[in-house]
């Protein structure tokens, strides 16, 4: 069952490129956390969904080799129409990032970002997906997870608690995730995570290795 999202429904232009508004509003924040961090090398994109992260934060990274990849096929068109003339954007791939073991065909990978997914799944894939980000770093590599988040178990805003109660409605298995778990579950894959706040309520987890936090 597809979910009812608040992007459903986003405009798709006339070459093919999907416009969701919330990327189109979280764009320049993330953007900035990545360039603070100067990367350099591959970087993959996980859930790059309509692909406008990748076209509008790759054309502004440079020294980044940009890896869209996505668990819908469907996707990758629109994907395709973003990145196009973007050079350091490697043509996007198909991938299940909740299932065990796809990191032995992505790693190892300077960075991973990850946008608005975590609350999609369910903590089972959720807890493979963080696992599979860490075996996928390399030994100095940064995992940047954005998201809503649960503090203590409960919502901090009214908007989030009403995003979490109309998607456990549709899939009582997901709905947002407590930052205390996520944070357990990168320490177990050895990454610690320094919590920076960002808009909308939203927070970007920097990850890295125990040994180079």
């Amino acid at each position: 069952m597809s979910l009812r999202l608040p992007d459903t429904g986003a405009e798709t232009l006339p070459d093919g490129r999907r416009v969701p508004p919330s990327a189109q509003r979280n764009a320049a924040p993330i953007l900035q956390v990545l360039q603070s961090h100067n990367l350099r090398g591959p970087l993959l994109e996980i859930a790059s969904g309509s692909g406008l992260h990748a076209g509008l934060m790759a054309a502004a990274l440079p020294d980044v080799t940009w890896q869209p990849t996505d668990v819908e096929p469907a996707n990758l068109t629109s994907i395709m129409a973003w990145t196009k003339d973007v050079p350091n954007v490697l043509p996007p791939r198909v991938l299940d990032a909740c299932a065990p073991d796809w990191h032995r065909d992505f790693a190892p990978q300077n960075a991973v970002l990850l946008v608005n997914l975590l609350h999609l799944i369910p903590e089972v894939a959720a807890a493979t997906l963080l696992s599979e980000i860490a075996a996928c770093l390399a030994p100095e590599g940064t995992a940047f997870l954005y998201g809503p988040f649960l503090r203590d178990g409960i919502a901090t805003s009214a908007g989030d608690a009403a995003f979490d109660v109309s998607l456990r409605a549709q899939n009582p298995a997901i709905g947002y995730k407590d930052l205390a778990w996520v944070i357990a579950c990168l320490a177990q894959s050895g990454l610690t995570a320094e919590i920076r706040p960002m808009p909308a309520n939203n927070l970007m987890l920097i990850a890295k290795s125990n040994s180079h936090s």
